[in-house]
């Protein structure tokens, strides 16, 4: 048997967790096991792990033209084995051939089938023959489910559509948010090549190295956050820094894992914050982040919707679970399970939630309602049936606001043109991926008039 590389056995390790549904790729990735390899071998096990996953349906339906069966139903050890030595010999060019195959062939039978390994080593032999040669941007919409495709051309058109299939393809960009001018200078000394980031002038890109191995990152002074992310809790800190009340009170109704939550307390330092979260083990978690703002900041384990405050809060940010469409390139496996029957049932508690934050918050101050979400069930639907039933708010537009924070130099110059071109005309602001280098996310920011 051909030895296995450390980075192929953690690589099918993960994708098995992944396919039985145990957990989620990107906390697979973050384990002790995946960091103690080489880098070689770490960057190597996130690709092929995150790259099965994205192309994973357009990887099957070239698998099963290769089998004496098409329709066969395949034990998932020896299944994962095909996806991993199709995925290297399609789209990982220095891969060789002999290597991708014989090392698939490999993880079946080490995994117990040894028939099956015959059936992997025949299949992966016919794709290296048939020297196909993939279009990454033809083919990424048939690595999406049809029905999500077909919805977002019906929503966003066709051109969009594209743009959006093709933005979940690609390895996201890492950004990083920096406490402090004094961060960049230590992440340069443990060289980390930075550059700046493309919508808000605190965000930095990384060009090169492991932030997460510096001191700056461990100690908190620099954080891995989408830019997108990181958007929004700007413009609810600077919106809410412009209203008439000297200490601002914020309620963060769904805070972990406390990004948004840190630019809030870092750009409003006299606010009082209260963070909540539901799940024992992501406020655990939120906690210890939090901990440095013990003095203002207080987390407490609780369900949103059954707060008890009432016109308590200056602001109120509802960053509401939701499907996360917006991060398919970070997050493939949820093109895998999301079906359309979910969207309905997210909704539902996303209403709750907008319904209970609009109670929280003071006549005059801001509810800001996001999504990582491209659908418009949990996006402008939820907005428009909580605003049916609640006659004491109306949608704001971010538009001045975010005028004034390029004026302010809160935003790049090129950014805040991006971001003016995805208001829309309801006033909701809508970065779909492809419009930048983020993920996808939906603002609706809502004030209390009575």
């Amino acid at each position: 048997m051909a030895a296995i590389s450390p980075a192929r056995k953690a690589a099918y390790r993960i994708l098995l967790s992944v396919e039985r549904g145990d957990t989620h790729a990107d906390e697979l990735l973050r384990a002790n096991s995946v960091t103690a390899l080489a880098t070689a071998d770490r960057n190597l096990c996130t690709a092929m792990v995150l790259g099965v996953l994205r192309w994973q349906i357009r990887l099957d339906r070239q698998i099963r033209q290769y089998l004496s069966k098409p329709n066969a139903k395949l034990d998932r050890e020896a299944l994962i084995a095909l996806r991993m030595g199709a995925f290297q010999l399609l789209y990982l060019d220095r891969i060789p051939a002999h290597a991708a195959i014989d090392e698939s062939v490999g993880l079946a039978k080490q995994a117990g089938h040894h028939f099956a390994s015959s059936m992997v080593n025949a299949v992966l032999r016919k794709i290296a023959a048939a020297d196909i040669v993939p279009s990454e941007a033809k083919d990424a919409a048939q690595a999406h489910p049809a029905w999500m495709v077909e919805r977002w051309r019906n929503c966003y058109g066709d051109e969009t559509a594209q743009a959006i299939c093709a933005h979940g393809q690609r390895q996201p960009r890492l950004s990083l948010r920096l406490s402090d001018p004094s961060a960049n200078v230590e992440l340069k000394a443990e060289n980390i090549d930075l550059a700046p980031g493309e919508l808000l002038t605190a965000a930095c890109t990384v060009l090169s190295g492991d932030p997460s191995a510096t001191a700056a990152f461990r100690a908190g002074r620099a954080r891995i956050q989408d830019e997108g992310s990181q958007l929004i809790g700007e413009i609810a800190a600077w919106i809410t820094s412009h209203l008439n009340q000297n200490q601002k009170k914020i309620l963060d109704t769904c805070a972990a894992p406390g990004g948004k939550t840190l630019i809030l307390a870092e750009r409003l330092p006299d606010a009082r914050i209260v963070a909540c979260e539901s799940s024992p083990t992501r406020f655990a978690a939120l906690k210890e982040r939090l901990a440095p703002f013990a003095d203002r900041i207080e987390c407490r384990l609780a369900d949103a919707t059954t707060l008890s405050e009432d016109s308590a809060f200056d602001l109120v940010l509802a960053d509401v679970p939701c499907s996360g469409t917006g991060t398919l390139g970070r997050n493939p496996e949820i093109r895998l399970r999301l079906k359309p029957e979910d969207l309905p049932r997210q909704a539902e508690r996303q209403r709750a939630i907008l319904a209970a934050a609009i109670k929280a918050v003071r006549p005059g101050g801001r509810v800001f309602y996001s999504t990582c979400s491209l659908e418009p069930e949990e996006n402008q639907q939820v907005v428009a049936a909580v605003l049916s039933a609640t006659p004491n708010a109306r949608i704001e537009s971010p538009a001045e606001a975010l005028a004034s924070m390029a004026r302010e130099g809160f935003l790049i110059g090129s950014g805040a043109q991006t971001l003016s071109a995805c208001v829309t005309a309801e006033g909701f602001l809508q970065l779909l991926p492809g419009a930048a280098s983020t993920d996808g996310f939906f603002l609706a920011v809502l004030e209390r008039l009575a």
